[in-house]
Parts: structure tokens; C-alpha cells; sequence
């Protein structure tokens, strides 16, 4: 990739290149200004050298026409000179692996508010015969309101042509620690991004991913090792929890959830029986009983007195 400063005040396409936001193997991604309006933008310059252009020209187009709630906006693609870029949404408020580094547990209530919106996007994207491929902490951006918004879905398929001999999963830092074993083994499906989330929801539950070592250690893992249970990690899970992401880590993909939205409504559905197991009745204030009847004592003074004013 080009040192930072040589791309600082370029200009691509109609937005300056202001401030260096992040890079990965194969590309970086500026903080932009419109030249004309002034308006921010996320600009995604791709590392052009061994890019089919035309490839990546088709399949930044079909990104374009996509539109979520929980899916960050591209409106804009093209090329200047060799280099490929797009052009996104900013989102000022980072990563959900920024906001929980590495080794965070999250609460469950948290996980669940992150699982609807999450498997929401997939879901879209699924239905538009999209697999993400790199589904991670890194790319999930938080919105303006708090909201999650899936990045990046896509763009693994897109940089294969960057740098051929680089698998795919190699092409972001970790993402051999959430890839599913038919996509290590070169046949990505819909299927694979569920793995991949449930890596993430495991990740979340106990604050440790599944599968842990040197690169070949983990992709034997993912390929034939069943994820630890929680206990084995030290945390104590809700069963019925447990037994969900145990399903969506399941190494056939038929094996798995038949959607996002499915894998979603069997984690909400034993999130609330963890709920209603948890309830307990608090004890009621105690009231002092009162009797209807006088107290014997007090009867016994009053028949005293009497007697002795008479």
C-alpha cells in the first residue's frame, strides 16, 4: 500500500482525502470531503495492482443499489487511474471491536439488541444473493444513533483479484478466527456468514473466540474440533443458550439454521427463558397483625380499675 501522506489532500473521484481512518492488507479507507457540498464520506481506495477492474466495477455496482437500516450505505464506486475505491457512509463512532476490545464479555441483553439488527442485515443482503464473507466485530460500524451497520459484506469476494496469491481469508487480520470450514475450503455460501456470527456470539458470550492457536491450528479446528463448551471456557451459559450457538457452529452448513432470522428467533426465544428462569419473587413487606378481638391483658386492667374507683 502507499505511505499515508502521499494520498493525504488527493483527491478521488469528487471527495479530498482528509485523515487516514484504518488500512488492512489490501486497502484503505480515508476520511473524505466533498469538494463542492462539503459533506463527509468514507472513501475505500483498494491496492489497484492485479485488479480486474471490470470485476470490480460490476460487483461495487450491485453494493450500491443496496438499502438497510443496518447495512452501511455505498452510493459511489469508480476508478482513479488504476486505483478502485468506494465511497460510504462515515460512521464517527468506530467498530463494536473498538468499543469491546478483544477479551470483553457483553451482557446478554446487549448481545440480543446487536443479534436482531445484525441478522436483520444478513437476512437483506441474503435475499440479494450476497455472502458477506467476513462477518466480525471489525465490521460492524456503529451509527449516529447507536445503530449497528454491517460493512464490507461483499468486498472479500471483491479482493480476491487484489492479490491472487492470498486466499481470501487471509485478506483481513483474524478473520481466519470466524471463518467457517466449507468457506476455508474455497466454497463460500449464505450458510458460512452464520458461522461466522455465531463465532462472533460465542466470542461475545465468553469473551474468548472458540478456536484459538497458529493459523493451521485454527483452521484445523474450525475444519474438525467441535467449539468448547462454555464451562470448558469457565463461564456459566444459560443451556438453552448454549445449545443454539453450539447449532450455529455446526460444521455441515445443513446442519446450521436455515436463515439469519431463524438463528435469531431461537437465540431471542431462550434468551427469554433464561429471562423468565431468573425471575424471582421478591418478598412481600410484612404487615403486623392485628387482632379484632381486645387483648386479654387489657381487659383484665380496665376490670381493675373499676373496681377500684368504685
Amino acid at each position: 500500500m502507499t505511505n499515508e501522506s502521499q494520498r493525504l489532500d488527493q483527491c478521488i473521484g469528487s471527495y479530498r482525502l482528509i485523515r487516514l481512518l484504518g488500512r488492512s492488507d489490501y486497502a484503505e479507507i480515508y476520511l473524505g470531503e466533498h469538494m463542492t457540498t462539503s459533506a463527509q464520506a468514507a472513501i475505500k481506495v483498494f491496492d489497484g495492482r492485479g485488479s480486474d477492474a471490470a470485476k470490480f466495477l460490476a460487483q461495487a455496482d450491485l453494493l450500491t443499489h443496496l438499502r438497510h437500516p443496518h447495512v452501511l450505505r455505498v452510493f459511489d464506486s469508480g476508478m482513479a487511474g488504476d486505483t478502485p475505491f468506494l465511497v460510504m457512509d462515515y460512521a464517527p463512532r468506530g467498530t463494536l471491536r473498538q468499543r469491546y476490545p478483544k477479551g470483553t464479555r457483553l451482557p446478554l441483553v446487549t448481545i440480543m439488541q446487536y443479534v436482531r439488527q445484525i441478522a436483520d442485515a444478513l437476512q437483506y443482503i441474503h435475499r440479494h444473493q450476497l455472502i458477506h464473507r467476513d462477518i466480525k466485530p471489525h465490521n460492524m460500524l456503529l451509527g449516529p444513533n447507536g445503530e449497528v451497520l454491517l460493512s464490507d459484506f461483499g468486498i472479500a469476494i471483491v479482493s480476491q483479484s487484489f492479490n491472487p496469491a492470498s486466499p481470501a481469508f487471509r485478506d483481513f487480520e483474524g478473520t481466519v478466527l470466524y471463518a467457517a470450514p466449507e468457506q476455508l475450503q474455497g466454497k463460500p455460501r449464505r450458510s458460512s456468514d452464520l458461522y461466522s456470527f455465531g463465532v462472533v456470539v460465542y466470542e461475545w458470550l465468553c469473551g474468548e473466540w472458540p478456536f484459538t492457536g497458529t493459523f493451521e491450528e485454527v483452521v484445523h479446528q474450525h475444519l474438525f474440533i467441535p467449539p468448547p463448551f462454555f464451562s470448558e471456557k469457565g463461564v456459566e451459559i444459560a443451556p438453552a443458550i448454549e445449545k443454539v450457538v453450539r447449532k450455529v457452529l455446526a460444521k455441515e452448513p445443513d446442519q446450521r439454521f436455515p436463515s439469519a432470522a431463524d438463528f435469531a428467533y431461537d437465540l431471542e426465544q431462550a434468551y427469554k427463558k433464561t429471562q423468565i428462569s431468573t425471575i424471582t419473587l421478591q418478598p412481600s413487606s410484612r404487615r403486623q397483625f392485628m387482632s379484632p378481638l381486645p387483648f386479654a391483658g387489657e381487659a383484665r386492667i380496665k376490670q381493675e380499675r373499676s373496681l377500684k374507683l368504685g
